[in-house]
């Protein structure tokens, strides 16, 4: 079996780069990924500000982080999205996109129903329904990236990690730049019921998206009758893509990156909207500039990020993103000790925070999904994406406590340190996968190889 990321890759031409998001396949990609961005914010950054204005305490809303435990779970319950059908609805539609309109709908619903709670009177109930929010849209997410995976063609899957980037920093706007801004004039119940309307041009995805080709069963199936075919379909669903995975050099070296590469920048993010409302910016101003502005800078990020990783290859891009997405929480730490409050800074500090995240997350994804065997592309793609979720959650949850026992400066600063340990396990990967230098090829016959071996991702 080949080690993936080592295969060498002819460039492509510019035209050849840009005519990729033209297709009907990566739109649908897009759409997905704005159903994806859109309740995550919901249940964190949205959630915190809204908790810090009704006068929760921040070591309160540094444990609501945990309503993100789902995300870093997932993986247990992909295999029965990986291979259970959904009666008619996978008769019409196909068995992503059956699946994924489905919890679209309820995902909808849940959005609605946190809205209704009272974070300050009856604050379990608020976790409760922010928890099933949390669940909907990590089911949603093991559908989203298996048919990103499954849908596009292997030299189409950085150009998807960059769709898929960009469709879930707009559903960031829209849940972000749209809850935070409407606050300031809607009650947080008509807010929320906004924006589960909101989630339903999601579904647009469903409709202009193909259902992507199911690979065969194994041929050991057609010969299996009785009890041993079950137990054989149980064994291929749920062991064989941890078998599979655990077969490549340096599995467990590349699940301890996974979970910690974004580790120092997500306990950061945590405390964002709670450090602007300290420094007294507006709902507004908060609006405009974070979830605007910067969200933009996160695009022209993501961008940069797909050219990066077709320049240098997706392990040195990942370096590259890793070191700038660290040092930029120094800014946040210059912009607490120095005390600037005026929105000429917050557009600097955002800017280059989302500028630098959005490169390093366009390498992270086409990272893992090069990782993924299209046999297993739910369950791998969540064990993944899983860990990534771990460091960004449960890690989290101490933002809080660290904020309010360092102050605004020094937390921060600390940020800094935590993410270290990613970038040291990332130096391992280069040794482990050292990257070949580009070749170039004739243009008439540049084809790129796939990010991952041909051996695991067919």
């Amino acid at each position: 079996m080949t080690d993936p990321l080592t295969a060498l890759r002819p460039r492509r031409s510019w035209r050849e780069s840009l005519a990729v998001y033209t297709s009907r396949r990566m739109l649908a990609v897009l759409f997905m990924g704005y159903a994806s961005g859109l309740p995550l914010l919901l249940g964190f950054s949205t959630l915190s500000y809204w908790m810090a204005k009704s006068g929760v305490d921040l070591t309160t809303i540094g444990l609501t982080l945990s309503i993100g435990t789902p995300y870093a779970f997932k993986f247990l319950w992909a295999p029965a999205l990986d291979h259970l059908p959904l009666g008619r609805l996978t008769r019409w539609l196909g068995h992503r996109r059956g699946w994924l309109l489905a919890i679209q709908l309820a995902l909808a619903g849940a959005i609605v129903l946190l809205g209704q709670t009272d974070p300050v009177s009856l604050p379990e109930a608020t976790f409760l329904a922010a928890l099933l929010m949390t669940t909907l849209s990590a089911t949603q997410d093991i559908v989203v990236d298996a048919y990103r995976i499954e849908v596009l063609h292997e030299d189409e899957q950085g150009a998807g990690a960059a769709a898929t980037q960009a469709g879930y920093r707009i559903g960031m706007i829209v849940a972000g730049a749209g809850a935070i801004g409407l606050s300031d004039f809607l009650s947080w119940d008509l807010v929320y019921l906004v924006m589960g309307a909101m989630m339903l041009v999601g579904m647009l995805g469903v409709a202009l998206g193909p259902e992507p080709k199911r690979p065969p069963p194994p041929a050991e199936f057609a010969r299996k009758q009785g009890g041993s075919l079950v137990l054989a379909r149980l064994r291929h669903a749920v062991v064989d893509p941890f078998a599979d995975f655990m077969g490549r050099r340096g599995w467990l070296v590349i699940l301890l990156f996974v979970l910690l590469y974004k580790y120092g920048d997500a306990v950061a993010g945590a405390m964002h909207n709670p450090f602007f409302h300290d420094l007294g910016y507006t709902g507004v101003e908060i609006a405009g500039v974070t979830k605007v502005f910067g969200v933009l800078a996160t695009l022209a990020g993501v961008f940069a990020g797909g050219a990066l990783v077709a320049r240098l290859g997706i392990l040195p891009a990942l370096l590259v993103g890793g070191v700038l997405q660290a040092v930029t929480n120094l800014l946040f730490a210059a912009q607490a000790a120095l005390q600037l409050d005026s929105v000429t800074a917050l557009a600097v500090v955002v800017g280059a925070d989302n500028f630098t995240g959005g490169l390093g997350s366009a390498a992270f994804v086409a990272y893992l999904s090069s990782l993924c065997n299209v046999a297993f592309t739910g369950t791998q793609y969540a064990l993944l994406s899983s860990m990534m979720a771990f460091g960004r959650t449960i890690f989290a949850t101490s933002s809080g406590w660290l904020a309010e026992h360092l102050g605004w400066a020094e937390f921060f600063v600390s940020t800094l340190a935590l993410a270290i340990p990613g970038l040291l396990l990332l130096f391992l990967l280069l040794r482990l996968y050292p990257p070949p230098p580009p070749v170039e090829a004739p243009a008439e016959e540049a084809a790129v190889v796939p990010l991952g071996s041909g051996a695991q991702r067919r």
